[in-house]
Order: C-alpha cells, then structure tokens, then sequence
C-alpha cells in the first residue's frame, strides 16, 4: 500500500518551522511495510490544499495531513478535506467536552473560535488529543484512507502511536522493522569498506550506512509479514556487525545516544565525571546534561576559556602556559589532572583549542582541538585537527570528547578485570 504525505503550513514553506513531522512520519509508515513516494508542504490556502488533497487521494492509498486543526481562521485543514470528502462538519459532543475539561483543568475560559475545533466531519473517527485541544480525524472514502493530525510534534507523535499506527497496521498486509547499529570513532570510509561485502550480498535483510558527526549509524532493515519473523531474519545480521566492530558499537539501540551510552557505562560502573572546557564552553557538559539519570554520576563542570581561569581554576602552571601555550597537550593534560583535583572525580575530561574562524597560525591551525581524559589518574591526551564552521568544530569536538572517554573507560575496565584475574 501506499501513504502520501501533506505537511500543512505556511511557516514550514517560509523556513521559520523546521519539518520533522514529514521525517517522523515517513519512518514510521516504513516500518509499518507502507510506500511513500510523495510528500508536499502547502501554505494555509484553501484552494492549494484542496489541489494538493485531491491529486494525493488520486495516487495514493493513504493519505496523511498534518497541521491546521487549530482554532484560527487561517486553520483550514479539517474544512478542506471534508469538502473534498464530500461531507458536512457537525458538532462532536465527546470532542466539545474534552475541551471544556482541558480549559477547566487549566483554569482558562475557552474563546469561541476554540468549539470550531470540536466540529468533525460527517462519518468519519475522531482520534482523541491527550496532549491538546485538536482531536484527530480518519476519513474513509472509497479510493483513500485520509488522516488529520494536529501539527505540534508533542500532539502528532503520541496520537500516531497510540491511534493511527494501530488502525494503519490493520490496513497493511506487511511489516518493515529496522534496527540501527551506532559505530563511534570509525570513519564513513572505513565503515564501509569493513561492511561492503554484505551490502553486496543484501536481499533480505538490506544494510545501509548514514553518517553522523563522529559516528556511522549501520540500519539493517527487514521485511516480513510480522514483526517477531522481521527481527528473527535481522538478528544474525546485527550480531555480525557487532563482531566485526567489536567495542565501536556502542549500542543497537535506536534510542540511545553518544552520551546515553557514556551516562549508563558511568553508572555501571559507579564512577563519577567532572568536565573543564575552553573552545567548547560548556557544550560537553551540555550533552552529558541531556541525560535523564546523570545527577548521579554528573559532579562539575568548568568554563576556563582564558588562560588565567586555566590557572585559577584548575591549576594549570603558568609556566606551561607560556611554554606550549592553551591550545597544546600539555595544558589539556593539566587541566584534566587539575579538574580531578578539585573535584574529587573518577574521570575528568579537558577540552582546549581553536574554534576559529580566527585565532589560527600556521603552527596551530584553527580546528586544532587536544582533548584528555583522566580516569582514575591515567591521562590520556589526544591531538585533533576538525575542519568546518566555528559551530561545526566545537560539535565535533564534543562528540570526539564522548568516543575518547568511552574508550579510555573501557580500557581502563579492561586492564582492571586483567589484574584481578592475574
């Protein structure tokens, strides 16, 4: 079968909303075994939306609307597709009582506009909002399925997971399941060179490779007329790419981030981290942060951008300072020593370098970046050259902060268990 995708909304065509609704949706219809093969952004116009609407129920099997259910005037998704649909909008008694509920739970007096949003089209399944005021609507005509949803990610998610995913499945006579193996600290190249003899051979399970900054993401992606046979036919599959790059993988989970995983291996292991940053401010701490669970491995973090806050604050020696200057090894060494000092941290982690687009020479080049990781007093410095905008070194430079505290734990662990079995 196939699903089309209309996303509604003049701020999406003007650039001012980034679209992730239209990549959500498209996985997730992949992964229920639909083809999609058109996706449309259209302004909040009647007539356009109706062109739009008409030519997708002409081509497509399902259609699926998003944004344009609010109250406002220029919200013209729900009367659209119901003219199209040939069906007249009527009061929805159990829609017009969520909404007195949802402004009476807040205290708030709804405006007259906000009934407009409990008007459904004749004939058609409301899909109740837990997270909003507009309700989502399936149309059943005789050519297409035609869905509405509310256009904020918050409403659209949690009402496609619990509504429309469901009804869709019933619809689709098979399913698509991927599962993604996140590779850190390897190159894109390199990658594929080390996988290319099983993209050759791929039928059934296939392999693809994406880039990311400081990671490739391998998705081996299965079809089957279930669920439980898709995983069964990728299984073997993952279980391989886990042999070949043994500790890069750091996890098969679609979920789990960079910073998840380094979060969780601190938490295993019952160890706590400090971070001290200089052309990175902060933005380490920042993603180690994102982490739900981190209060409890997370001590301190530290902005030493000038080299007086180097010494201050961490205890870098003036004498190396002027020596090999902030951007060197030496001093990424002293403040990871310094940060574990006077913090009392199992690993301490050190940033410094030249984000740019000024501030390079020819002996030190803007994108240099040294990093170190001090775990348990064991420092380890590594030197880095990234290339990109200011913004774009600085990213790099906090994923490649993550992969190196990530290895330098497990080597760490490694020569432990080493020692006790000796």
């Amino acid at each position: 079968m196939t699903v089309e995708l209309i996303c509604v909304g003049t701020e999406l065509l003007l650039g001012n909303i980034v679209n992730t609704n239209a990549a959500y949706l498209a996985e997730q219809c992949a992964g229920l075994g639909l083809s999609c093969y058109f996706q449309t952004v259209v302004g909040d116009n009647g007539e356009r939306l109706s062109m739009v609407l008409r030519t997708a129920m002409d081509r497509s099997d399902i259609v699926l609307l998003c944004g344009g259910l609010g109250p406002t005037e220029d919200d013209l998704t729900k009367e659209t597709a119901a003219a199209v649909c040939g069906r007249e909008l009527e009061m929805h008694e159990p829609s017009r009582t969520a909404l007195e509920r949802y402004f009476a739970d807040r205290g708030m007096e709804p405006t007259q506009n906000n009934w407009k949003q409990a008007m459904i089209p004749r004939d058609s399944i409301v899909l109740d909002n837990h997270n909003g005021t507009a309700p989502g609507v399936i149309l059943e005509t005789e050519g297409a399925k035609v869905i509405l949803l509310p256009g904020p990610p918050n409403e659209l998610v949690p009402m496609f997971e619990e509504s429309v995913a469901p009804y869709l499945e019933t619809l689709s006579g098979q399913v698509i399941c991927s599962r993604t193996v996140k590779v850190c600290g390897v190159g894109e190249s390199k990658v594929e060179t080390m996988v290319k003899d099983l993209i050759d051979a791929q039928t059934n399970p296939t392999l693809a490779t994406y880039a990311k900054t400081g990671e490739v993401h391998i998705r081996v992606t299965a079809s089957a007329q279930d669920r439980k046979t898709a995983w069964k036919l990728m299984k073997p599959l993952v279980k391989e790419l886990k042999n070949r790059f043994g500790n890069d993988v750091y996890t098969t989970e679609e979920e789990t981030t960079l910073e998840k995983a380094v979060v969780d291996l601190l938490i295993a292991n019952d160890l706590t981290v400090s971070c001290a940053e200089s052309c990175t401010g902060g933005m380490l701490s920042a993603r180690l942060i994102n982490v739900p669970g981190v209060s409890e491995v997370y001590k301190t973090g530290y902005v030493t951008y000038s080299n007086k806050a180097k010494r201050k604050t961490l205890g870098v020696k003036k004498g190396t300072l002027q020596k090999y200057g902030a951007v060197s090894a030496q001093v990424a060494e002293e403040m990871a020593r310094g940060t574990a000092l006077g913090t009392k941290a199992d690993v301490a982690m050190a940033v410094t370098g030249i984000a740019g687009p000024d501030g390079g020479s020819e002996e030190k080049p803007v994108g240099l970046v040294y990093i170190a990781c001090n775990v348990k007093g064991d420092v380890t410095v590594k030197k880095y050259q990234f290339s990109g905008s200011r913004s774009k070194i600085r990213e790099s430079a906090v994923s490649a902060a993550l992969i190196l505290m990530r290895r330098c734990m497990l080597e760490y662990f490694s020569r432990v268990t080493f020692g006790k079995k000796d």
